[in-house]
């Protein structure tokens, strides 16, 4: 067991690449560094106060930056990272239904939920949450996560040992079953990508023909919706004149309300 943790001249630096990737959205998920760095603190061949500030670094570098590209980037960004799901408008409306609910505790409890651990950040730059404020929540964030799994390793060393010892005396089957395993998800995840490429068949309209038919006699012919998401959307926004508001949550009984005999305009965030 210590001889796997004497990659210590590495193991800081291998530590805030994996929880910078995490918290960036990449596929690298930072309790499966977390978890072997807290063992390794417990049998002294990493130290605990430096693992803490290299996770805490490799969370808040990661965050701050996703933070201030959703401020200027907005739903394009939220687009990217939702990349991969299977359906991305799905993966942005719940991420933003949940940061909207939760609002602060959304941000707190956030690497805690799969998909939301990526989007908090990017959803409080876009919906103008103040940068102070959001510091101090991903701070705590931070601080929560890597010190819960951080101190499971720490607490169950003994069963990690175990595992990495069948690992090691596994030999090659164990990397050849890694690398099938390995091989698959990525093939899943491509077909997914196939498959969700349907979503991206949105008829679109220029503005500027959607704003000669209102000055036309075509007018009456017209049905706009306003389905922004929540946090882009509060009973004071301003509006397109003469378009109704749908609640994003509750389309299937508000597309009952749509008339059949209009040409209908939506527009979102």
């Amino acid at each position: 067991m210590n001889d796997f943790f004497l990659i210590a001249p590495h193991a800081y630096l291998l530590l805030f690449v994996f929880v910078l990737a995490d918290a960036l959205g990449l596929p690298l998920p930072a309790a499966l560094v977390l978890l072997p760095a807290g063992a390794a603190v417990a049998l002294g061949t990493l130290r605990g106060s430096l693992v803490l500030l290299v996770a805490f670094a490799g969370f808040l570098l990661g965050d701050a930056l996703l933070f201030v590209l959703g401020r200027s980037m907005g739903w394009s960004l939220l687009g990217v990272l939702c990349r991969v799901s299977l359906n991305p408008e799905t993966c942005i409306l719940r991420s933003a239904e949940l940061f909207y609910k939760r609002g602060k505790l959304a941000v707190l409890f956030s690497k805690f939920i799969p998909g939301m651990n990526t989007m908090a950040a990017p959803l409080a730059g876009s919906m103008k949450m103040r940068f102070r404020q959001f510091l101090g929540l991903d701070c705590a964030a931070a601080l929560l996560y890597v010190v819960t799994y951080g101190g499971l390793g720490f607490l169950f060393r003994d069963f990690l040992a175990m595992i990495i010892r069948s690992f090691q005396r596994a030999g090659h089957v164990f990397a050849d079953v890694l690398l099938a395993a390995t091989t698959l998800y990525v093939v899943y995840r491509l077909w997914l990508y196939q498959k969700s490429k349907v979503y991206e068949i949105v008829p679109r309209v220029p503005v500027s023909e959607l704003a000669q038919r209102l000055e036309s006699e075509e007018k009456g012919r017209i049905f706009i919706v306003d389905v922004r998401s929540h946090g882009y959307y509060d009973s004071g926004a301003q509006r397109i004149r003469g378009s109704i508001r749908f609640e994003p949550n509750q389309l299937v009984e508000e597309i009952k309300n749509l008339p059949r005999d209009k040409d209908i305009y939506l527009y979102c965030t």
